[in-house]
């Protein structure tokens, strides 16, 4: 069976967008027409690379007001694989069945999705035993409009504005259509209102690595007046830890690890002390930290940075006690809880300077993530 038939097999809802020639098409509106110029606002002056922090890019519009839906097609365009393996088993198909939407569930018409370091894992068959079938729509991470509603949804209509998650667990039974593609099917609970101050790519970068660092940080115990030493802060979970722990925990210190490129990124993000892993080793400095989120698999070398009776929370690679790994929980309502700090500006989703990345390039953007020297998160927009 083809990919094209094995993920038509379902019944479909469906909704479309159009060139703009066509009567029934989604639009732009001329005030966002006129603001639409592609912007990049740096952290800082001194980085020989910068990190996009906020963006008007010509591709997502930020608001639903600027946004006409009409019909929902019977097929999409989508990236697939059908068998375990590298990027090259990626395959862009324009025939697969728009999903099914269940009670529960909305229709998102998907604008924007970011890649996972889980994306890849998953992809190279290092789940499979926990895997749903194959062929895969892979994708965690999406920002869209609602087109389609189940019959026991209650909290969002046809027209606004969505972000999430679309995984409720990582690694359990992921959903075969996921968000690389024109649509994906979502459970309610899932989801938030995207946030008013944030384009859909920047929304986008958010969901999986925001419920991270929050989960972790809960996890660990953490508290005002705390410590905490964060290991890799410039990837897409380190620097929502840094700024989570500092704006939403209210801890007493953050300190952090990165490579010479990126210690003015970790100052900007809240940092009040930024380490250059090329030229020290961390876990022999004489100051010691309440708690240590390893964000990187050095949990080893992890437990030596931490006080006596601290904690230490590891994301990947071995474990080593008092070291212990959670895999997260996707939930829309820690969005919503978090959706003021992002609105008010405290919080800033950051996103590798490179992205985004075209729908097209999918296979170079996953590429680019799998060299483990993104900045912040790997965004994929405008979708398709």
């Amino acid at each position: 069976m083809s990919v094209s038939a094995a993920l038509s097999s379902t019944p479909s809802y469906h909704l479309t967008s159009l060139p703009s020639t066509s009567p029934l098409s989604l639009r732009f509106s001329l005030s966002f027409r006129e603001n639409n110029t592609r912007g990049r606002l740096f952290l800082s002056q001194k980085q020989s690379r910068v990190v996009v922090v906020r963006s008007q890019a010509t591709t997502t519009p930020a608001s639903s007001e600027a946004v006409k839906v009409t019909a929902v097609p019977s097929q999409m365009k989508a990236w697939v694989y059908g068998e375990y393996g590298g990027v090259d088993v990626l395959k862009f198909d324009s025939s697969v069945a728009v999903p099914d939407v269940k009670e529960d569930q909305v229709l998102v018409k998907v604008l924007a999705a970011a890649l996972n370091p889980v994306d890849g894992k998953r992809r190279q068959g290092k789940f499979k035993a926990t895997d749903s079938p194959l062929p895969t729509v892979p994708g965690y991470d999406v920002a869209g409009v609602v087109v389609k509603v189940g019959s026991e949804v209650k909290d969002f209509k046809v027209g606004d504005e969505v972000y999430g998650d679309v995984n409720e667990k990582a690694l359990e039974g992921p959903k075969q259509f996921g968000s690389l593609a024109e649509y994906t099917a979502v459970e309610e609970r899932l989801l938030a209102p995207k946030p008013k101050n944030l384009d859909f790519a920047e929304a986008a970068s958010l969901p999986l690595a925001i419920e991270t660092a929050y989960e972790g940080l809960e996890r660990l115990g953490f508290s005002a007046g705390k410590s905490i030493l964060v290991l890799n802060g410039s990837g897409g979970v380190g620097t929502l830890v840094i700024q989570l722990a500092k704006q939403v925990f209210g801890a007493s210190r953050v300190a952090a690890t990165s490579s010479t490129r990126n210690l003015e990124l970790l100052k900007s993000l809240g940092a009040d002390l930024a380490i250059d892993y090329t030229k020290e080793n961390f876990e022999d400095l004489p100051e010691k930290f309440d708690v240590v989120y390893d964000a990187i698999g050095q949990c080893e070398k992890a437990v030596k940075a931490v006080k006596e009776g601290g904690s230490v929370v590891a994301l990947t690679g071995a474990v080593t006690p008092p070291g212990f790994r959670f895999v997260v929980t996707s939930n829309g309502a820690v969005l919503r809880k978090l959706n003021p700090y992002l609105e008010s500006g405290q919080v800033k989703p950051v996103v590798d300077p490179k992205a985004p990345f075209s729908f097209a390039q999918l296979a170079e953007a996953f590429s680019y993530l799998e060299t483990n020297r993104a900045t912040g998160k790997v965004v994929i927009s405008p979708i398709p």
